[in-house]
């Protein structure tokens, strides 16, 4: 439970046929690709993988399939769960756990939203006890969800509510606001950085886990990007987050 996750997770995508049914036969490939490209987890059925356009037994049916592949490697496998229908989450969540994944994840409801953080705990501690033994991180993307409340504030609160909350994806523009959850509880919580065209912003501050979309397939630019951090190469840096940034715009 205390193991943080570090190193650069790749936000998978979630492969379908050309009719838009689930197709899971790539997965295993994908999860080859990240491992020779050095990603050291998968972020599996979250944004990137358009997690709220399948139904509950196509997400419990992929997160079976990347727990399968990911076993014996040092491919670390984080199952998002989160669902405006709360009985979905936590069936999720009790599956994940089931199955063997190393961590789960929610984000906050998007349409019913909650207005405050103890609405929001409300929401997150029944999925935490449905895989009361697997390690919990909420996914805080409030530009998705619309969702704004105080992660320290909702971090705070959970340490003694909900004990499987291991950290937080922050995918939020807020870089204070990041910096005061990394202290929270003298840095108790893991706080994966979420924003691949400011990744050398967010290890600089201290981060040492990312989530991103564009590890998928650019991984070795963010690899050779943190390693110049720490040789103190800052025309390598510049260079290589400006990389990042072109790529991100073209994608996006």
């Amino acid at each position: 439970m205390n193991t943080r996750l570090t190193g650069l997770l790749a936000a998978t995508h979630t492969p379908t046929n050309v009719d838009g049914t689930l197709n899971l036969e790539p997965v295993e490939r994908l999860a080859e690709h990240l491992v020779a490209d050095g990603c050291s987890g998968a972020f599996v059925a979250g944004t990137t993988g358009e997690c709220h356009s399948f139904n509950c037994q196509e997400r419990i049916d992929l997160a079976t399939r990347w727990t399968e592949v990911a076993a014996g490697t040092e491919l670390k496998v984080v199952i998002h769960v989160g669902a405006n229908a709360l009985p979905d989450a936590c069936q999720m969540a009790a599956h994940a756990q089931q199955a063997g994944a190393d961590a789960i994840a929610t984000m906050a409801p998007f349409f019913f939203k909650p207005t405050s953080v103890d609405a929001l705990l409300d929401y997150i501690e029944p999925i935490a006890q449905a895989a009361a033994d697997t390690p919990l991180y909420f996914y805080d993307i409030p530009s998705m969800t619309g969702v704004h409340l105080s992660m320290v504030e909702m971090l705070e609160k959970a340490r003694s509510r909900i004990p499987s909350l291991r950290g937080m994806k922050y995918t939020n523009a807020d870089l204070m606001q990041m910096q005061r959850c990394m202290h929270v509880d003298d840095g108790y919580f893991d706080v994966l950085f979420g924003h691949d065209p400011a990744l050398a912003a967010g290890w600089r501050l201290g981060i040492r886990g990312a989530v991103g979309s564009t590890y998928n397939f650019a991984a070795p630019i963010y690899t050779r990007l943190i390693e110049a951090i720490g040789e103190g190469d800052e025309a390598e840096l510049q260079r290589l987050q400006l990389e990042s940034c072109k790529l991100t715009a073209r994608l996006f």
